[in-house]
Protein backbone atom coordinates (compact mmCIF):
# COMPACT_ATOMS: atom_id res chain seq x y z
CA UNK A 1 0.00 0.00 0.00
CA UNK A 2 1.38 3.38 -0.76
CA UNK A 3 1.32 6.61 1.56
CA UNK A 4 -1.45 8.45 -0.04
CA UNK A 5 -3.67 5.20 -0.19
CA UNK A 6 -2.52 4.99 3.30
CA UNK A 7 -3.24 8.23 4.12
CA UNK A 8 -6.78 8.09 2.64
CA UNK A 9 -8.21 4.29 4.03
CA UNK A 10 -6.69 5.37 7.81
CA UNK A 11 -7.06 9.55 8.17
CA UNK A 12 -10.15 11.45 8.47
CA UNK A 13 -10.65 13.10 5.45
CA UNK A 14 -10.94 16.79 6.79
CA UNK A 15 -8.05 17.81 4.46
CA UNK A 16 -8.50 18.23 0.88
CA UNK A 17 -4.84 17.72 0.17
CA UNK A 18 -2.89 17.79 -2.99
CA UNK A 19 -1.07 15.09 -4.29
CA UNK A 20 2.52 15.60 -3.05
CA UNK A 21 4.29 13.86 -0.45
CA UNK A 22 6.70 16.21 1.65
CA UNK A 23 10.24 14.10 2.76
CA UNK A 24 12.52 17.51 3.55
CA UNK A 25 13.46 20.86 3.43
CA UNK A 26 15.52 24.10 3.87
CA UNK A 27 14.31 27.57 4.45
CA UNK A 28 11.81 28.11 1.89
CA UNK A 29 12.66 25.06 -0.26
CA UNK A 30 10.38 21.70 0.37
CA UNK A 31 11.85 18.51 -1.09
CA UNK A 32 9.25 16.08 -2.53
CA UNK A 33 9.22 12.45 -2.90
CA UNK A 34 8.48 12.93 -6.37
CA UNK A 35 12.40 14.39 -6.53
CA UNK A 36 11.41 17.73 -7.35
CA UNK A 37 12.05 20.98 -5.53
CA UNK A 38 9.39 23.57 -4.80
CA UNK A 39 9.31 27.07 -3.20
CA UNK A 40 7.13 27.38 -0.26
CA UNK A 41 5.25 30.26 -0.26
CA UNK A 42 2.66 28.52 2.53
CA UNK A 43 5.14 27.76 5.54
CA UNK A 44 2.74 25.27 6.46
CA UNK A 45 -0.19 28.22 7.22
CA UNK A 46 2.03 30.69 8.69
CA UNK A 47 3.96 28.31 11.05
CA UNK A 48 7.34 27.91 9.57
CA UNK A 49 7.78 31.77 9.85
CA UNK A 50 12.03 31.25 9.58
CA UNK A 51 11.56 28.29 7.12
CA UNK A 52 12.19 24.71 7.39
CA UNK A 53 15.16 22.69 8.94
CA UNK A 54 15.69 26.12 10.30
CA UNK A 55 19.53 25.57 12.37
CA UNK A 56 19.24 27.69 15.20
CA UNK A 57 15.99 27.26 16.17
CA UNK A 58 16.62 23.09 16.02
CA UNK A 59 19.85 24.05 18.05
CA UNK A 60 17.67 25.14 21.19
CA UNK A 61 15.06 22.80 20.71
CA UNK A 62 17.25 19.69 20.23
CA UNK A 63 18.84 21.07 23.39
CA UNK A 64 15.83 21.20 25.78
CA UNK A 65 14.99 17.50 24.13
CA UNK A 66 17.76 16.36 25.88
CA UNK A 67 16.83 17.73 29.06
CA UNK A 68 13.40 16.90 29.41
CA UNK A 69 10.75 16.59 27.07
CA UNK A 70 7.28 17.44 29.40
CA UNK A 71 6.59 18.26 32.64
CA UNK A 72 3.35 19.23 34.42
CA UNK A 73 2.02 22.57 34.69
CA UNK A 74 2.01 21.92 38.98
CA UNK A 75 6.02 22.47 38.64
CA UNK A 76 8.23 25.37 37.01
CA UNK A 77 10.10 25.37 34.28
CA UNK A 78 12.77 27.81 32.71
CA UNK A 79 11.33 27.93 29.17
CA UNK A 80 7.66 28.66 29.32
CA UNK A 81 8.72 31.48 32.27
CA UNK A 82 11.25 33.21 29.42
CA UNK A 83 8.60 32.83 27.01
CA UNK A 84 5.90 34.54 28.78
CA UNK A 85 8.22 37.59 30.35
CA UNK A 86 9.11 37.57 26.67
CA UNK A 87 5.84 38.11 25.76
CA UNK A 88 4.54 40.56 27.95
CA UNK A 89 7.93 42.46 27.82
CA UNK A 90 7.35 43.04 23.88
CA UNK A 91 3.65 43.45 23.78
CA UNK A 92 3.00 45.64 26.80
CA UNK A 93 1.04 42.78 29.15
CA UNK A 94 0.89 40.96 32.48
CA UNK A 95 -0.30 37.38 31.88
CA UNK A 96 0.58 34.76 29.40
CA UNK A 97 -1.79 31.26 29.41
CA UNK A 98 0.31 28.84 27.24
CA UNK A 99 -2.09 26.52 25.48
CA UNK A 100 -1.24 24.37 22.21
CA UNK A 101 -3.34 25.92 19.01
CA UNK A 102 -4.90 29.26 17.82
CA UNK A 103 -8.45 27.40 19.26
CA UNK A 104 -7.51 26.91 22.53
CA UNK A 105 -5.92 30.38 23.18
CA UNK A 106 -8.74 31.97 21.79
CA UNK A 107 -11.22 29.51 23.87
CA UNK A 108 -9.18 30.76 26.50
CA UNK A 109 -9.90 34.79 25.93
CA UNK A 110 -12.94 33.75 25.55
CA UNK A 111 -13.02 32.23 28.95
CA UNK A 112 -11.09 34.96 30.53
CA UNK A 113 -13.39 37.90 28.78
CA UNK A 114 -16.78 36.30 30.02
CA UNK A 115 -15.39 35.56 33.58
CA UNK A 116 -14.35 39.53 34.16
CA UNK A 117 -17.60 40.56 33.17
CA UNK A 118 -19.38 38.35 35.47
CA UNK A 119 -16.98 39.71 38.10
CA UNK A 120 -17.12 43.14 37.05
CA UNK A 121 -20.27 44.22 34.96
CA UNK A 122 -22.95 41.49 36.02
CA UNK A 123 -23.58 37.94 35.33
CA UNK A 124 -25.74 38.33 32.26
CA UNK A 125 -22.76 40.17 30.23
CA UNK A 126 -22.18 37.35 28.52
CA UNK A 127 -22.18 38.14 24.42
CA UNK A 128 -18.75 38.62 22.63
CA UNK A 129 -19.43 40.52 19.47
CA UNK A 130 -16.76 39.33 16.63
CA UNK A 131 -17.09 39.83 12.59
CA UNK A 132 -18.43 38.35 9.90
CA UNK A 133 -16.19 36.17 7.51
CA UNK A 134 -14.00 35.92 10.75
CA UNK A 135 -12.50 32.16 11.71
CA UNK A 136 -11.28 31.87 15.03
CA UNK A 137 -11.06 28.00 15.23
CA UNK A 138 -12.95 24.58 15.28
CA UNK A 139 -13.47 23.92 18.74
CA UNK A 140 -17.04 24.46 19.72
CA UNK A 141 -16.71 28.13 20.96
CA UNK A 142 -14.30 29.52 18.88
CA UNK A 143 -16.33 28.13 16.29
CA UNK A 144 -19.29 29.94 17.70
CA UNK A 145 -17.66 32.72 17.50
CA UNK A 146 -16.22 32.16 14.02
CA UNK A 147 -18.41 34.50 11.81
CA UNK A 148 -19.08 32.26 8.71
CA UNK A 149 -22.12 30.22 8.38
CA UNK A 150 -20.49 27.56 6.28
CA UNK A 151 -18.32 26.21 9.13
CA UNK A 152 -21.41 25.76 11.66
CA UNK A 153 -23.81 23.54 9.29
CA UNK A 154 -24.14 20.24 11.02
CA UNK A 155 -22.78 21.46 14.37
CA UNK A 156 -25.75 23.38 16.09
CA UNK A 157 -26.54 23.76 18.43
CA UNK A 158 -23.26 25.68 18.92
CA UNK A 159 -22.58 27.74 22.38
CA UNK A 160 -24.64 30.43 22.61
CA UNK A 161 -23.58 34.48 23.28
CA UNK A 162 -21.83 35.05 20.12
CA UNK A 163 -22.88 37.85 18.05
CA UNK A 164 -21.43 38.89 14.19
CA UNK A 165 -21.25 41.91 12.66
CA UNK A 166 -20.50 43.47 9.48
CA UNK A 167 -16.78 44.60 9.36
CA UNK A 168 -17.32 48.34 8.61
CA UNK A 169 -20.57 48.83 9.67
CA UNK A 170 -19.91 51.06 12.81
CA UNK A 171 -23.51 51.47 13.54
CA UNK A 172 -24.54 48.11 13.50
CA UNK A 173 -21.79 47.38 15.88
CA UNK A 174 -22.90 50.14 18.20
CA UNK A 175 -26.57 48.58 18.06
CA UNK A 176 -25.69 45.45 18.98
CA UNK A 177 -23.72 46.93 21.62
CA UNK A 178 -26.82 48.76 23.31
CA UNK A 179 -28.91 45.63 22.46
CA UNK A 180 -26.99 43.15 24.36
CA UNK A 181 -25.05 42.86 27.47
CA UNK A 182 -21.71 42.26 26.06
CA UNK A 183 -18.53 41.45 27.75
CA UNK A 184 -15.90 41.74 24.53
CA UNK A 185 -15.30 42.11 21.04
CA UNK A 186 -13.05 39.84 19.68
CA UNK A 187 -11.49 40.50 15.87
CA UNK A 188 -8.61 39.97 13.59
CA UNK A 189 -6.62 42.71 11.65
CA UNK A 190 -6.70 40.92 8.68
CA UNK A 191 -9.41 38.43 8.12
CA UNK A 192 -7.53 35.58 6.92
CA UNK A 193 -9.75 32.39 6.34
CA UNK A 194 -12.40 35.01 5.08
CA UNK A 195 -10.28 36.49 2.13
CA UNK A 196 -7.15 38.34 4.03
CA UNK A 197 -9.08 41.06 3.86
CA UNK A 198 -7.78 43.92 7.03
CA UNK A 199 -10.25 45.84 8.76
CA UNK A 200 -8.73 49.09 7.98
CA UNK A 201 -7.59 52.10 10.55
CA UNK A 202 -11.13 53.76 10.40
CA UNK A 203 -13.09 50.67 11.87
CA UNK A 204 -10.46 49.59 13.82
CA UNK A 205 -10.34 53.41 15.25
CA UNK A 206 -14.78 52.57 16.06
CA UNK A 207 -12.92 48.83 17.75
CA UNK A 208 -11.18 50.87 20.08
CA UNK A 209 -13.52 53.78 20.99
CA UNK A 210 -17.05 51.67 21.03
CA UNK A 211 -14.80 49.43 23.48
CA UNK A 212 -13.74 51.81 25.54
CA UNK A 213 -17.19 53.60 25.63
CA UNK A 214 -18.97 50.85 26.65
CA UNK A 215 -16.82 49.04 28.79
CA UNK A 216 -16.16 46.13 26.80
CA UNK A 217 -12.96 44.43 26.29
CA UNK A 218 -11.29 44.22 22.89
CA UNK A 219 -9.65 40.75 21.89
CA UNK A 220 -7.32 40.84 19.15
CA UNK A 221 -6.82 37.08 17.31
CA UNK A 222 -3.01 37.50 15.90
CA UNK A 223 -3.22 33.40 15.64
CA UNK A 224 -2.27 33.84 12.18
CA UNK A 225 -1.46 37.14 11.75
CA UNK A 226 0.54 37.80 15.06
CA UNK A 227 4.37 37.10 15.20
CA UNK A 228 5.72 39.29 12.77
CA UNK A 229 4.07 38.36 9.84
CA UNK A 230 2.30 41.98 9.48
CA UNK A 231 5.76 43.76 9.75
CA UNK A 232 4.92 44.50 12.98
CA UNK A 233 5.21 41.98 16.18
CA UNK A 234 1.51 41.75 15.87
CA UNK A 235 -1.31 43.26 13.78
CA UNK A 236 -3.46 45.35 15.57
CA UNK A 237 0.05 47.15 15.83
CA UNK A 238 -0.48 48.34 12.36
CA UNK A 239 -3.74 50.22 13.83
CA UNK A 240 -2.51 50.91 17.53
CA UNK A 241 -4.77 49.74 19.05
CA UNK A 242 -4.46 48.64 22.51
CA UNK A 243 -6.67 45.40 23.33
CA UNK A 244 -6.84 43.85 26.62
CA UNK A 245 -6.43 40.28 25.25
CA UNK A 246 -4.36 39.06 22.15
CA UNK A 247 -4.34 35.46 21.56
CA UNK A 248 -1.81 33.88 19.17
CA UNK A 249 -0.60 30.52 18.11
CA UNK A 250 1.38 29.26 14.68
CA UNK A 251 4.59 30.97 14.13
CA UNK A 252 4.97 31.41 18.10
CA UNK A 253 6.28 27.78 17.91
CA UNK A 254 8.21 27.64 14.93
CA UNK A 255 6.76 24.58 13.81
CA UNK A 256 5.64 22.72 16.98
CA UNK A 257 2.15 23.80 18.71
CA UNK A 258 2.11 26.24 20.88
CA UNK A 259 -1.11 28.90 22.09
CA UNK A 260 -0.53 32.08 23.96
CA UNK A 261 -3.45 34.52 25.55
CA UNK A 262 -1.89 37.53 26.73
CA UNK A 263 -4.08 39.27 29.08
CA UNK A 264 -3.45 43.10 30.06
CA UNK A 265 -2.89 44.78 33.75
CA UNK A 266 -6.85 44.44 34.24
CA UNK A 267 -7.25 41.05 33.64
CA UNK A 268 -3.85 39.98 35.14
CA UNK A 269 -5.87 38.20 38.01
CA UNK A 270 -8.62 37.53 36.43
CA UNK A 271 -8.45 33.45 36.74
CA UNK A 272 -7.46 31.83 40.31
CA UNK A 273 -6.28 27.99 41.21
CA UNK A 274 -8.38 25.87 38.54
CA UNK A 275 -10.25 28.20 36.44
CA UNK A 276 -8.80 27.14 33.68
CA UNK A 277 -5.88 24.49 32.68
CA UNK A 278 -3.98 22.21 29.94
CA UNK A 279 -1.88 19.25 30.33
CA UNK A 280 0.38 19.86 27.37
CA UNK A 281 0.49 23.74 27.00
CA UNK A 282 3.60 25.61 27.58
CA UNK A 283 5.56 22.43 27.18
CA UNK A 284 9.56 23.08 27.50
CA UNK A 285 10.43 21.92 24.30
CA UNK A 286 7.87 24.29 22.30
CA UNK A 287 8.85 27.27 24.67
CA UNK A 288 12.30 26.65 24.01
CA UNK A 289 11.45 27.02 20.35
CA UNK A 290 9.68 29.83 20.93
CA UNK A 291 12.29 32.01 23.08
CA UNK A 292 14.58 31.54 19.73
CA UNK A 293 11.94 32.61 17.31
CA UNK A 294 10.50 35.96 19.72
CA UNK A 295 13.99 36.44 20.14
CA UNK A 296 14.83 37.03 16.61
CA UNK A 297 11.63 38.80 15.65
CA UNK A 298 13.69 42.35 15.78
CA UNK A 299 12.84 45.74 13.38
CA UNK A 300 15.62 44.56 10.88
CA UNK A 301 13.44 41.26 10.30
CA UNK A 302 10.11 42.96 10.98
CA UNK A 303 11.68 45.48 8.08
CA UNK A 304 12.21 42.60 5.89
CA UNK A 305 8.78 41.45 5.82
CA UNK A 306 7.44 45.24 5.17
CA UNK A 307 10.19 45.52 1.92
CA UNK A 308 9.04 41.73 0.66
CA UNK A 309 5.45 43.30 1.14
CA UNK A 310 5.93 46.15 -0.99
CA UNK A 311 8.03 44.16 -3.53
CA UNK A 312 4.65 41.30 -3.77
CA UNK A 313 2.03 44.16 -4.00
CA UNK A 314 3.95 46.52 -6.39
CA UNK A 315 4.76 43.13 -9.07
CA UNK A 316 1.45 41.98 -8.57
CA UNK A 317 -1.19 44.90 -7.98
CA UNK A 318 -1.48 45.27 -12.05
CA UNK A 319 -0.19 42.10 -13.45
CA UNK A 320 -2.13 40.41 -16.13
CA UNK A 321 -4.82 37.98 -14.57
CA UNK A 322 -4.73 39.13 -11.10
CA UNK A 323 -7.80 41.44 -9.97
CA UNK A 324 -6.11 42.37 -6.51
CA UNK A 325 -4.08 42.31 -3.60
CA UNK A 326 -5.05 42.33 -0.04
CA UNK A 327 -3.67 41.91 3.33
CA UNK A 328 -0.84 43.17 5.04
CA UNK A 329 2.61 42.35 5.65
CA UNK A 330 3.59 38.62 4.51
CA UNK A 331 0.06 37.89 4.79
CA UNK A 332 -1.73 38.85 1.11
CA UNK A 333 -4.46 37.52 -0.84
CA UNK A 334 -4.57 37.31 -4.85
CA UNK A 335 -7.79 37.85 -5.98
CA UNK A 336 -7.15 35.96 -9.72
CA UNK A 337 -9.37 35.18 -12.89
CA UNK A 338 -9.08 31.49 -12.58
CA UNK A 339 -10.31 29.70 -9.96
CA UNK A 340 -8.24 29.60 -7.24
CA UNK A 341 -7.80 25.88 -6.37
CA UNK A 342 -7.03 25.49 -9.65
CA UNK A 343 -4.58 28.04 -10.03
CA UNK A 344 -2.83 27.13 -6.32
CA UNK A 345 -2.57 23.16 -8.67
CA UNK A 346 -0.78 25.14 -11.52
CA UNK A 347 1.70 26.66 -9.77
CA UNK A 348 2.04 23.37 -8.34
CA UNK A 349 2.87 21.82 -10.90
CA UNK A 350 5.56 25.01 -11.89
CA UNK A 351 7.31 24.54 -8.30
CA UNK A 352 5.38 27.24 -6.13
CA UNK A 353 3.65 26.11 -3.34
CA UNK A 354 0.68 28.47 -1.75
CA UNK A 355 -2.63 28.06 -0.19
CA UNK A 356 -6.13 29.49 -0.68
CA UNK A 357 -8.53 31.34 1.40
CA UNK A 358 -12.26 32.44 -0.38
CA UNK A 359 -11.78 32.38 -3.96
CA UNK A 360 -8.16 33.73 -3.21
CA UNK A 361 -4.58 32.32 -3.52
CA UNK A 362 -3.09 33.00 -0.46
CA UNK A 363 0.53 33.90 0.01
CA UNK A 364 2.22 33.08 3.57
CA UNK A 365 5.77 32.35 2.73
CA UNK A 366 8.51 32.48 5.58
CA UNK A 367 9.53 36.24 7.00
CA UNK A 368 13.12 36.01 5.73
CA UNK A 369 12.75 34.05 2.14
CA UNK A 370 15.48 35.34 0.52
CA UNK A 371 14.40 37.94 -2.36
CA UNK A 372 15.87 35.40 -4.82
CA UNK A 373 13.65 33.24 -4.34
CA UNK A 374 10.51 35.25 -3.97
CA UNK A 375 11.22 37.10 -6.66
CA UNK A 376 11.20 33.67 -9.01
CA UNK A 377 8.18 32.65 -7.43
CA UNK A 378 6.59 36.10 -7.80
CA UNK A 379 7.06 35.91 -11.85
CA UNK A 380 6.14 32.34 -11.82
CA UNK A 381 2.58 33.59 -10.46
CA UNK A 382 2.36 36.15 -12.85
CA UNK A 383 3.14 33.56 -15.76
CA UNK A 384 0.53 31.70 -14.87
CA UNK A 385 -2.39 34.08 -13.98
CA UNK A 386 -1.45 35.75 -17.66
CA UNK A 387 -2.03 32.78 -19.63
Amino acid sequence: MDLMTMDQQYIAHTYNRFPLQIIGGSGSTLYCADGKEYIDLGSGIGVNIFGINDEAWKCVVTEQLNKFQHCSNLYYSKPSALLAQMLCHRADMSKVFFSNSGAEANECAIKAARKWAAQNKGKEYVHIITLKQSFHGRTLAALAATGQDVYHKDYQPLPAGFLHTEVGNVAQLEALLKEYPCAAIMFEAVQGEGGVMPIGQAYADALSSLSREYNVLLIADEVQLGNGRSGQLYGYMNYAMKPDIVSTAKGLGGGLPLGATLLNEELAEVFSFGDHGTTFGGNPICCAGAVNILSRIDEPLLQGVRNRSSYIYNELSNAKGILSVSGMGLMLGLEIEKPSRQFAQELLHRGVLVTTAKQKLRLLPALNIPMEQLKQAVQTIKDCAAQ
